[in-house]
């Protein structure tokens, strides 16, 4: 065990790159394990579907144990901020009450993390969507019939330098310029900088406590490998850091590890107007519903688009030659997201075989609230003058949170608020997976000053 590291981190989405970064600073010998590979700008794939299969879990069609949601995770150097949009909100008071209350953290405030979305914040560039000339035309039509309709909205804030409005629909597959702040170009690399070592390709399938260390076991191209640690921080996401710890054995003692999981369901609707939209060019979103009526019914609304394979494949309405017509209007297409704050809770699992398991269902509640928000989006559509309306059903699981969440004892929760594993002074997490419930707010800033927030504790509570 000569090669022994202060810290093993696994994962190297939101969490664990802010997590590397933050202890690589104070001089700490960090190793971070990554399962996906590790790309930069030209190297990502071009093409739609190799993009799906080359950087996320599943090929991009990780599905819930019924097949009723498709659920999307990132699997590269960067993790999910590698193949999101980088939008970057903070949680509002809503938010963070319902996670308190859910939990008792005391920490659960905007008073409380305030800083560490500052420090956050302070090491990205940011830009906001203030000026109409950016936008394309899909997020002016989404506007425009928000507005004619009553309903608030505000510019989106999106992690990025010199894009120069760019096609940003390109970045669903990896920035292929590095100007979107994904984390490889931006913690991580600060972490390198400070001595940080990355070994990617890397698949963690049991993590064992020692007296004195943490030994993780994983395989790489075909070969076993042992990785050494005085402490290990699980930053693999909501699925990959609770999968880990129930392979490792840790449900036998802490009964809510892999329950309580959430994501934001959404689905997805098109409509064609007489004018040339193109919904896939320049600024990829732009604008989000920011009304208090839509906060209250549980439901946002995005302007989004996807690529002609993802768009063909929503669309099993229609067959033959009327789908073909469908795919030759490409061009015309408005599009508009529902993106649901579930109240259902999941469970993840793992089958007798070994095998990675998600319940993820909706309640009749959650479904009408779903519902809900389609009859708005097809009163936008028509606000827009667009028709031919088509309401997708394909349920689409984004910000996937919660199955090892944070909480005051072992009964109810996984972590403690020392960001430890209950019962262990070895192991810790710093992801998605410590979420109460489902925020209804993109979750990527938040990941990051959780993250902070627990390299500050990790570091003042070790011993000197």
């Amino acid at each position: 065990m000569n090669d022994c590291h202060d810290f093993i981190i696994i994962g190297s989405g939101a969490g664990g790159s802010v997590m590397a970064r933050e202890l690589c600073t104070q001089g700490a010998k960090v190793l971070l394990l990554e399962a996906g590979s590790h790309y930069r700008g030209s190297d990502y794939p071009r093409n739609e579907m190799l993009s799906a299969a080359k950087l996320m879990w599943g090929g991009g069609a990780e599905m819930s144990a019924d097949a009723s949601t498709i659920l999307l995770r990132g699997k590269a150097v960067g993790g999910g901020t590698v193949v999101n949009q980088a939008l970057l909100d903070r949680f509002d008071d809503i938010a963070w009450r319902d996670f308190k209350a859910e939990s008792g953290v005391s920490f659960f405030t905007s008073e409380a993390m305030d800083p560490h979305y500052d420090a956050v914040e302070a090491q990205l560039a940011l830009h906001t969507f203030d000026d109409r000339q950016e936008w394309n035309r899909n997020a002016v039509l989404y506007v425009e019939a928000l507005e004619k309709l009553g309903y608030q909205w505000q510019p989106l804030r999106r992690a990025q330098a010199g894009c120069d409005g760019h096609d940003c629909i390109v970045c669903l597959g990896g920035c292929p310029r590095d100007a979107k702040q994904s984390m490889n170009v931006t913690f991580l690399q600060a972490a390198c900088n400070d001595g940080l070592r990355i070994v990617a390709d890397v698949l963690v399938g049991e993590i064992v406590e020692g007296k004195d260390c943490v030994a993780v076991h994983a395989r790489q191209h075909g070969q076993s490998r042992v990785f050494y640690a005085r402490r290990c921080i699980l930053s693999a996401g909501a699925l990959g850091t609770s999968e880990l710890l129930l392979r490792s054995g840790y449900a036998r003692r802490l009964p809510a590890l892999g329950k309580y999981f959430y994501c934001h369901p959404q689905w997805m609707s098109t409509a064609m107007c007489d004018e040339i939209v193109d919904a896939h060019k320049g600024s990829f979103q732009a604008a989000k519903s920011a009304d208090p009526r839509l906060r209250d019914w549980r439901f946002k609304l995005e302007n989004v688009f996807a690529g002609p394979m993802s768009i063909a494949m929503l669309n099993h309405h229609h067959l033959g030659r009327e789908h073909q017509q469908y795919m030759a209007d490409y061009r015309r297409m408005m599009c508009i997201e529902v993106s649901l704050r579930e109240q259902t809770p999941g469970e993840i699992t793992l089958t007798k075989h070994g095998r990675l398991s998600v319940k993820k269902t909706l309640n009749h509640a959650d479904l009408a609230r779903a519902a809900k928000g389609r009859e708005l989006v097809h009163e936008l559509f028509l606000a827009a003058g667009a028709k031919n309306i088509m309401h997708s059903d394909i349920r689409i699981g984004l910000h996937l949170m919660g199955g090892a969440r944070l909480g005051q004892n072992a009964g109810d929760s996984v972590v403690d608020e020392g960001f430890r594993l209950h019962g262990s002074d070895k192991l810790y997490v710093a992801d998605g997976a410590l979420f109460a419930n489902a925020p209804g707010i993109n979750p990527s800033l938040s990941i990051m000053a959780l993250a902070h927030r627990a390299a500050r504790t990790i570091i003042d509570n070790l011993p000197r």
